[in-house]
Order: structure tokens, then sequence, then C-alpha cells
């Protein structure tokens, strides 16, 4: 393939209503996805406030990020359906307010028809999903004369990637799709895709998406910057609070039980044990990072149909004291999955817009604040470690022209 085409000659000329920026989302009708659109749309209208968004907090917002209202969405999907009927379902289910998907209907609508049928198992081979996949991006950037697009991955988990040659090393996989082989999972078709298209990636899942070692190496190529993995939305943001609080008072955590309860296609999704296993993975490392030491403590994911968007956690903390007095602690999330996810979701679309017109390339170690298993070298998983090191990273974005 070749380097990412240029925006065509026939672009609509920009002007300030113009959006400049593409948010192109992998599962662009899951309950993530269109959330966030409705949320892009509901703030251009004037019908909502941006509460969860980060990038609008003035230490973040320092990096002059592109603003809210200047988003346009696009993507791939598998699934059928509309936009406007998933609106729907999720106002139902209260995810937001049902005046919204009602006063909305003709803009989603508009927004169901910049999106494209995603790569399903069978039909093609994985170079020729690329190619189409890569087209498909080029041409929404240039039918909106925008100057990048962000491609955001809010698909369903998948198992972790196995550890195969092709994944290790570009040039081998290169060979592999020229010899017609499937060696990369849904989640890397779409990432390397996306650098086909010049086009950053954000791996708002646990699945390997763009890790293995050959798409870094694309991106690296390609000068791109990339963001990952798996959004930080609820339990895990508390431990990531919580658990430098033991460390720092010198109190030895015994156990950290965790059970999660979810519902929606992510519940579904991780029912498997296969799908569960990458997310399992992913909210349990931070811990010990931060204490610095072993913790016991089972983790369950549990489907429960009857909770649709929404979860809930409860874990149990035993911690030991002066002299080896045991206490406990016990808490209970209880969230909107998609309404805690969709907020991040624009603010990383917009910051790693903002990187990448910045000149950045590689991992976004400084994104992450956002992930519970943060990309790049040496990175902290204590939330207020991160934030410091996601607003030292805006401030110098900011001084940049």
């Amino acid at each position: 393939m070749s380097p990412h085409p240029q925006p065509s000659s026939s672009s609509p000329p920009s002007s300030s209503l113009t959006p400049r920026v593409g948010a192109w989302f992998v599962g662009a009708r899951g309950s993530v996805a269109t959330t966030a659109t409705v949320g892009t749309l509901a703030l251009r209208a004037g019908l909502g406030s941006p509460d969860g968004c980060v990038a609008e907090l003035p230490e973040v917002a320092v990096a002059r990020p592109p603003a809210l209202g200047e988003l346009i969405t696009g993507g791939h999907e598998l699934g059928h359906g509309s936009l406007a009927k998933r609106a729907e379902e999720l106002a139902a289910g209260g995810v937001f307010p049902a005046h919204l998907a009602r006063a909305l209907s003709a803009e989603l609508a508009e927004a169901d028809g910049r999106i494209r049928p995603g790569a399903g198992p069978g039909g093609e081979t994985q170079r020729a999903a690329a190619r189409r996949i890569r087209d498909d991006i080029v041409a929404f950037r240039d039918r909106h004369g925008l100057d990048r697009v962000v491609v955001v991955d809010v698909s369903s988990t998948e198992p972790p990637a196995p550890d195969t040659a092709a994944l290790r090393d570009l040039d081998q996989l290169e060979r592999a799709l020229d010899a017609g082989e499937s060696p990369l999972s849904a989640s890397s078709l779409y990432a390397y895709a996306a650098y086909r298209a010049g086009c950053p990636v954000v791996a708002f899942t646990p699945s390997p998406g763009p890790r293995p070692a050959a798409l870094v190496q694309l991106a690296a190529r390609e000068g791109l910057p990339w963001a990952g993995s798996d959004g930080k939305t609820g339990e895990t943001l508390l431990k990531s609070a919580l658990a430098p609080m033991f460390a720092s008072r010198a109190l030895t955590v015994r156990s950290w039980t965790s059970v999660n309860l979810l519902g929606g296609g992510d519940g579904r999704t991780l029912a498997d044990p296969a799908a569960a296993e990458s997310k399992l993975r992913t909210k349990g490392q931070g811990l010990e990072a931060i204490l610095g030491h072993p913790v016991d403590g089972p983790m369950h994911i549990d489907y429960v149909a009857d909770l649709g968007d929404w979860k809930t956690a409860w874990d149990h903390v035993s911690f030991e004291g002066f002299l080896g007095t045991r206490m406990q602690l016990q808490f209970t999330w209880s969230g909107c999955d998609s309404a805690l996810a969709a907020p991040l979701v624009l603010d990383l679309v917009r910051l790693t817009a903002r990187a990448q017109a910045a000149g950045e390339t590689g991992p976004l170690a400084a994104l992450g604040f956002f992930f519970k298993d943060p990309a790049g070298d040496d990175v902290a998983h204590d939330l207020g470690t991160q934030w410091r090191a996601l607003t030292a990273w805006c401030a110098t974005l900011g001084e940049r022209a």
C-alpha cells in the first residue's frame, strides 16, 4: 500500500464552521460510539454540558485540543440497525435524556450515513479488507475536508493475540498478507488499515489492536502517534486512586477482591472466558505495580442481562496496620458504562489529534491517565502520577505552534 493519500482537489473548502477532525469508530453503532456521537451532536446544538470531558478542564485545555464542535463522526460496523434506533434504546435505558434522541434524529440519520460495513470473517482476504477499510477512512477525510482523522476501537473485546512471527516483524506481516494469509485479529486489522490511511489509533478496548510489534513498527514508519489500551472508566479508576493511599500510608494490603456485574453487549462479550481473559489482565495489572508487592484476591466479571448498559462493582480490601491490626475497606461502584466512557473517547480523539498536529509519534505515554494498560515506557498506574504526567504534557503541547 502507498503512503496515505492526500485530500483530493474536490474536498470542500475549509471554514470556521466546517468540522476539521474526524472520529472514526470501529464499532460505530455500539453503545459507547453511539453515546459519543449523540454527545458531539448535542453539544454542538447547545443541548447539553460537557461533564466528564477531561479536555475541558483548564489544565488539559491548555494543550489547545480541537473544540468539541469541530468533531465529525463516522466508522465501521458489522451489526445492522441505525444510530437513531440505538440512541432510542440507550435513552430508554437511562444512558442520556430521551429528548436528545428525538431532537437529534435528523442529525443521527446523517451520521449513520457515514458508517460503512466492517470487516467480518470470510468473504475477503485481510489484504483486501485492509485496503477497503483504508479507502473508507480516506474517503471520509476527503469528503469532509478534514485535517486529520483519529480511529478509535470501541468494538467488542477480543481474546489475547497469539505471538506469531508475522506479528513481531512488519516485513513478515506484509508478506503474510500478500500471500493471502490472515495473521491479524480484527482489531489489529483496523489498526493496520488506519496507519495505511495516515491516521492515529486509539485502542479503547483491551483487544490487541495496535500492540503487536509489527504494528508498532508501522506506526513509527508512518510517523503516527497511538494511544491505549482499555479505557479506565469505573472500578479500575477507583483502584488507581485508592491503592496509592495504602502505599503512601505504609498500610499493607493483604487481599483485594473484586466482583464486577455487567449488562449490555460488553457484559455479553465478556461472558466468553477467552474474551474475559484480556479484560481481567488489564484490570489486574495496575494494583501490584502501585502497591509494590503481589496482592491476593480473585477478580470476577459476571454478565447480568438485566443491568443493560449499567455496571456494578463490589470490592473487598483487607489491609494490615500498626502491630499487625487487621482492617477492611469495602466499596460499591455503580455507573453507566457508556456515559462514563464516551467523554473519555472524545477527549482521546481531541488530544491524539493535537499530538499528531504537534508532530508526536509512537505511543502517547502521557495519555496513560485514561487507560488500564497504558502504552509506553515506564508508565505509572497510580492516578495522581498519571494526572501530573498528562497536565505537564498538555502544558508542553500548548507551548508549541
